[in-house]
């Protein structure tokens, strides 16, 4: 009968002496109160009444979300929503101790994890401007990792990632930053709106211009043109009528027959296309014979030339 509740005992015994500890988990054990070990994930053993598991700990990433307000330097009040991302900065031994013992319970950890994050956002928005607070995002996350992960690695933690979610401003400051940015956006819309307009009338002055000095142009070789084909008519008119005339001299005929034939082809023509305007021709035999002298003897010197 001993030996039977013995056995039990011992069996009782062996039974709680085996824990189980979840992935992603570290076991604290104490003796008494005392930290002794820490025990991994799997199947662990402990003495039974003297050892006992004071803490798991997870090692897993965890968050928090927080919203909290901060003053800018010219007095505007920020509203921020962030998600706060940490871990168990690692496995060792040291670090889980950190972790089971620097504060009484996770409630009080979590509460001095987010004031602590919270108290270095604000101070970092009382150095700026509330027209500056908007793109600062990421010097904001840059500035509390940089004064917050000393803190944490001596808690135990790893402050992995702070997520601003959302900035805003009291309503009051949204609207006069709305106006603000309308202004702005008119003010654009003017300038831009001017300088089109000023480009339209510079080109449109610029072809103008062009047209002007293209017409200008052609009307200048139309009449150079114009003068040398009248030149050029005029010395061919000269050239025939020379030569009929020392064809008619060669052959011993009366030049002013000529002008005489020039004199009757004229009235002919003025009697067909004239309109009824009132014509004076010299009809003087000896005028026209000096005009004929005058055509040979342009005659001569061309052929001099």
């Amino acid at each position: 009968m001993d030996l039977l509740i013995i056995g039990a005992i011992v069996l009782i015994l062996l039974v709680f002496s085996f824990r189980t500890i979840d992935q992603g988990t570290i076991g604290v054990v104490t003796i008494f109160g005392r930290y002794q070990r820490i025990l991994t994930p799997g199947l662990n053993f402990i003495i039974p009444i003297i050892e006992s598991i004071h803490k798991r700990i997870s090692v897993q990433n965890r968050s928090a979300e927080l919203g909290f307000q901060a003053v800018t330097v010219d007095q505007a009040n920020v509203n921020f929503t962030a998600m706060l991302l940490f871990s168990v900065l690692d496995q060792a031994e040291e670090t889980i101790k950190n972790v089971a013992f620097k504060f009484y319970d996770e409630k009080n950890f979590m509460q001095a994890l987010i004031r602590s994050v919270e108290g270095s956002v604000r101070a970092f928005v009382a150095t700026k401007r509330q027209s500056e607070v908007l793109v600062l995002r990421r010097e904001i996350v840059e500035n509390v990792k940089e004064h917050l992960d000393k803190t944490l690695e001596d808690w135990g933690y790893h402050l992995i990632d702070l997520q601003i979610n959302d900035i805003t401003f009291d309503e009051e400051v949204m609207r006069s930053m709305a106006k603000v940015v309308a202004s702005n956006n008119l003010k654009a819309a003017a300038e831009n709106e001017g300088q089109a307009l000023l480009i339209t009338k510079t080109k449109a002055a610029e072809a103008d211009g062009n047209a002007i000095r293209i017409s200008a142009e052609a009307e200048k070789l139309a009449a150079q043109l114009r003068g040398q084909g009248i030149a050029a008519f005029r010395e061919e008119v000269a050239k025939g009528m020379s030569k009929a005339a020392q064809v008619m001299k060669e052959n011993e005929m009366d030049a002013s027959f000529i002008l005489f034939n020039i004199w009757t082809e004229a009235v002919k023509n003025f009697a067909e296309h004239g309109k009824g305007n009132v014509i004076f021709l010299d009809g003087n035999i000896e005028s026209m014979e000096k005009t004929m002298k005058q055509f040979m003897a342009m005659g001569r010197l061309d052929k001099v030339q």
